[in-house]
């Protein structure tokens, strides 16, 4: 098999499962998800917490700070971003990967895993909306698709070193 057709299946591999974990998991209530309870019981003293009083800034048309959150959701709140920036930075990479591989048009996968990624970014938090006790955020779609462009900007910066040959 040819080296790049191992890395377009890969890419568009990785793409699947991880669409397959973000449906899923936008399809459970923030109830089964919540990360509070863990974080009390992991930090219970609260490190670093008269530093973490001092953030405040605007989210979603709410505060997000430990006094309006609270210690355990406001570091929840860091989590669950970091998380969806990470999951959508895979994505963009694995699309442009897989898109490149086929291709061999560097500019074309890249606008294709940057459409894409929004399209279905857009799409998960849709699908939020129908799924009770979750908060569909425009906010969210633009976190998830700066993930993605950085994905596909590492994808196109090491393609043609490491990837495709």
């Amino acid at each position: 098999m040819k080296r790049r057709n191992k890395w377009a299946i890969f890419g568009f591999f990785g793409v699947i499962l991880i669409m397959v974990i973000l449906f899923h998991s936008s399809s459970q209530p923030y109830s089964q998800q919540s990360l509070v309870p863990t974080i009390e019981k992991l930090l219970p003293g609260h490190p670093f917490e008269s530093q973490l009083e001092k953030i405040a800034f605007p989210y979603g048309g709410s505060e997000v700070s430990v006094k309006q959150m609270g210690y355990a959701k406001f570091l929840e709140f860091f989590l669950r971003k970091g998380a969806h920036f990470l999951t959508y930075f895979i994505m963009g990479l694995c699309l442009f990967v897989g898109t490149n591989a086929t291709s061999r048009k560097p500019r074309f996968a890249f606008l294709v895993a940057a459409l894409l990624s929004l399209a279905f970014a857009a799409s998960d938090e849709f699908h939020q909306m129908l799924t009770g006790d979750r908060t569909p955020l425009v906010q969210d779609v633009l976190l998830d698709f700066i993930g993605a462009i950085c994905g596909a900007l590492v994808g196109s910066r090491f393609s043609k070193k490491y990837f495709i040959k």
